[in-house]
């Protein structure tokens, strides 16, 4: 793995990572991996073995390190984030790497911040998406009535006690604690998520949207799935956390990335 960090359209420090394959497949594009909220390329990617079945079947990867995410730039603006400027970032890094072509896959924040690239960047070739689902259409981001309309996880990221906590906004907190994440970082990201319609059907790219059965964040995808031109439908048992480490996550995301 190398890595390196670009300077973004509005002066913030984006890492990125890359790897190479072995063998390298022809005729296809590199794909780019783009992370969930408190996660990493680390834990989001490399760990559940994304990154390893991706270079297996021949593939050049790129994990994006999110604004305020990893090894990226860290802020307490919410000024500084929201997932229109991640998707600004993912267009400053296609130009950094002069990629004509590229496959794209998200997974929750990630996810629509990726739905948002695809909009508006035809460099996009194939699209994966996962741990979303109608609320996307219903309120142009992730299912932020399942966090109490994200105030609740706010204070959660913000509080100095958080033993008291409880729900998915306790799940949350624990979850980015274990990844050593910023937390001042995620209470300006929470603050700043995206809730305005995004332009889905003019995304072109041929998606799949896996989405897992017991996924609170992930409610209704056959509604997501209906709302863009070119998608298909895959889900896997287990919630928003467990869903990625499936092995059959991976085999999706590779399968359906492997056609031409």
């Amino acid at each position: 793995m190398d890595t390196a960090v670009f300077t973004s359209f509005d002066g913030a420090e984006i890492a990125y990572h890359t790897w190479e394959p072995r063998v390298a497949a022809e005729g296809v594009p590199p794909v780019m991996l783009q992370h969930g909220f408190a996660a990493s390329t680390e834990s989001n990617w490399v760990g559940p073995g994304v990154v390893d079945a991706l270079l297996e079947s021949g593939r050049r990867v790129v994990g994006v390190d999110a604004r305020g995410h990893g090894r990226s730039q860290k802020s307490g603006d919410p000024a500084f984030f929201g997932e229109r400027n991640m998707s600004r970032d993912h267009q400053a890094l296609f130009d950094r790497l002069e990629l004509a072509e590229v496959d794209l896959v998200g997974y929750s924040m990630g996810a629509i911040v990726s739905l948002l690239t695809a909009s508006r960047d035809r460099r996009v070739r194939r699209l994966v998406v996962g741990g979303v689902g109608g609320a996307v259409v219903e309120l142009g981001g992730v299912d932020t009535g399942a966090l109490d309309g994200g105030g609740e996880l706010v204070s959660a990221l913000r509080t100095d006690d958080p033993t008291n906590l409880t729900g998915p906004a306790a799940e949350f907190r624990r979850f980015a604690e274990a990844n050593g994440a910023d937390l001042p970082s995620l209470a300006a990201q929470a603050a700043a998520v995206h809730d305005t319609p995004i332009e889905l059907d003019a995304i072109t790219a041929p998606t799949v949207l896996i989405a897992g059965t017991e996924d609170y964040l992930a409610r209704n995808p056959e509604r997501l799935v209906e709302a863009l031109p070119h998608a298909t439908l895959f889900t896997l048992a287990g919630d928003h956390l467990g869903v990625v480490r499936e092995k059959a996550f991976a085999s999706t995301i590779t399968s359906f990335l492997d056609v031409g």
